[in-house]
């Protein structure tokens, strides 16, 4: 009897089991790492992680320089929107240059600020003195080829044509003219590389105080004696300003050390 009853109980639960609503097992799932998502940005911006002390007005704006100039590859490089307003601009931050002769080694200058460096593209007045020579270029100095001229340096057997401008298009064809300088009378800047297929000045730094170069337009033909190699700051663009004397002031850039250039001044012999 005893055993009846046992068997009988459990008929029963297995009865009552069977039932039982079948129900979904309760189970939870671990939260990713936060490794495993970005990290929201809809309440930073970049200048968070930049001084707060930089200006970032109009007054700091550049305009980027052109493809494939020599500094088109610097970040902060071009010239001033508002030269005459920019703290760091050429008008209120003159640089230091260091001059040498004979081909030897440079004096660098002294505190070089190369914050924002820009290739010299614009003239700035000077305290030298009055200015009273200056040849604007017209359409008819440009010969049929389209060039504006010729420079000659015997010493360091350069022929080469001078053409307008010194973007990249300009200085793979020649020595380029900086735009807002003389193109006769005056000052007469010129610019050319200094490597690659057309490294035109590529040995302007070895020349001595004494050494002749030679200007051909259609103006006519004029000597000038070198009296100085200079490697100045990339800001400095004192030696682009006009002159009242006649000279010629030749730039490139300084093989691995982009926040110089090689600058030679040659007056009228």
């Amino acid at each position: 009897m005893k055993k009846y009853l046992s068997t009988l109980l459990v008929v029963c639960l297995m009865l009552t089991a069977l039932s039982m609503p079948a129900s979904a097992l309760e189970y939870t799932f671990d939260s990713p790492s936060t490794g495993d998502f970005g990290t929201s940005t809809s309440d930073e911006t970049i200048y968070e992680w930049d001084d707060p002390n930089v200006d970032r007005s109009k007054s700091s704006a550049l305009i980027p320089p052109g493809f494939g100039t020599p500094t088109s590859y610097l970040p902060n490089s071009g010239v001033y929107l508002t030269p005459n307003l920019a703290a760091g601009g050429p008008l209120n931050n003159p640089s230091l240059t260091g001059t040498i002769t004979g081909g030897g080694t440079a004096t660098l200058p002294g505190a070089v600020d190369a914050s924002a460096p820009t290739y010299p593209t614009t003239s700035y007045p000077t305290a030298s003195g009055p200015v009273t020579a200056f040849t604007d270029v017209t359409a008819d100095l440009f010969y049929s080829n389209g060039s504006l001229g010729t420079l000659e340096i015997p010493s360091i057997g350069l022929t080469v044509k001078i053409v307008q401008g010194t973007d990249s298009a300009a200085l793979a064809k020649g020595a380029g003219h900086f735009t807002d300088t003389s193109i006769w009378d005056g000052n007469v800047a010129l610019a050319g590389h200094n490597r690659g297929v057309n490294n035109h000045f590529g040995k302007i730094h070895t020349l001595d105080t004494g050494n002749t170069i030679t200007l051909t337009t259609a103006l006519g033909t004029r000597t000038y004696t070198v009296t100085s190699v200079t490697k100045v700051d990339v800001m400095d663009n004192t030696m682009l300003a006009a002159t009242s004397d006649n000279c010629i002031t030749l730039f490139t850039c300084v093989q691995n050390q982009p926040s110089y250039r090689w600058c030679v001044r040659a007056v009228e012999a």
